[in-house]
């Protein structure tokens, strides 16, 4: 049910970017899957499944995978356009394969400076793969080329550097976590998307059906898991922990909630 295209995996999307990074020469950030993992094929993208409830607790995740999706269907506008969406809630993946569309010309110009400054926005962390990639395309290009980059850079770093980006990213994973934890103690949550439409009894889950939606705190771990994906190495800010209930003011757990979110 939750398909890892994205997040710490590299997240290459299909078959071009990756033979394109080969033949330029950066090879250290795709060893691991150009060797081990052959990148998915268009198919397995295009059948990639999203869950649009995702988007209420880690929209970097929710937009990569739409992106990787469109990609597969050879919608290559609207892939551009998640890409950038899931990069402006701090998708370092996201921003990795930016650099490298722009870099091979994938469905666009060739443009160096520009994929320099997508790398160099993914590589702020200093997560190793990502940094890797960034010194190595900054090697090949000239001097002028480095200087366009840096003013590409400044113009890109308003909306998608993680002083902004991960901020609010970090913003929205916690407000769906605190939903989560009112939810009290024993309760479940159906998060929209996890079903299909022919398992739902018009647009509301019945009560027959809730016992299907997973339990507030199964689902709180899936989340976490995908959160620290999201938010890898980006120190002192967000701490993945356990699901804790919300308590009332004699320090007694809140009763679950009939029904559950969407």
């Amino acid at each position: 049910m939750w398909r890892r295209y994205g997040s710490k995996a590299v997240g290459f999307v299909g078959t071009t970017l990756v033979t394109g990074l080969l033949a330029f020469g950066l090879i250290g950030a795709t060893r691991a899957q150009a060797i081990d993992q052959p990148p998915p094929t268009d198919k397995q993208l295009a059948d990639t499944r999203c869950i649009i409830g995702l988007e209420k607790f880690l929209p970097a995740d929710y937009y990569y995978c739409l992106a990787s999706q469109s990609y597969g269907e050879k919608n290559y506008g609207e892939a551009q356009r998640f890409f950038h969406t899931a990069a402006s809630w701090a998708s370092k993946p996201a921003q990795y394969v930016l650099g490298v569309m722009a870099l091979n010309g994938d469905h666009q110009p060739v443009n160096r400076p520009l994929a320099l400054a997508w790398l160099a926005l993914a590589a702020e962390r200093h997560t190793e793969r990502f940094y890797q990639a960034y010194v190595e395309l900054r090697a090949h290009l000239s001097a002028r080329e480095r200087a366009e980059s840096g003013k590409l850079l400044h113009d890109l770093q308003p909306t998608y550097a993680d002083a902004t980006a991960a901020t609010r990213a970090e913003a929205r994973y916690r407000d769906g976590m605190q939903m989560l934890r009112s939810k009290g103690i024993g309760s479940s949550y159906c998060m929209q998307g996890m079903f299909d439409a022919a398992q739902l009894a018009g647009s509301t889950i019945g009560p027959d059906q809730a016992m299907a939606c997973p339990q507030t705190t199964t689902l709180a771990v899936q989340i976490d898991k995908k959160a620290a994906d999201v938010f890898e190495d980006w120190h002192g800010h967000v701490t993945v922990e356990p699901l804790q209930p919300v308590q009332t003011k004699d320090g007694k757990p809140l009763p679950p909630k009939n029904g559950s979110g969407s």
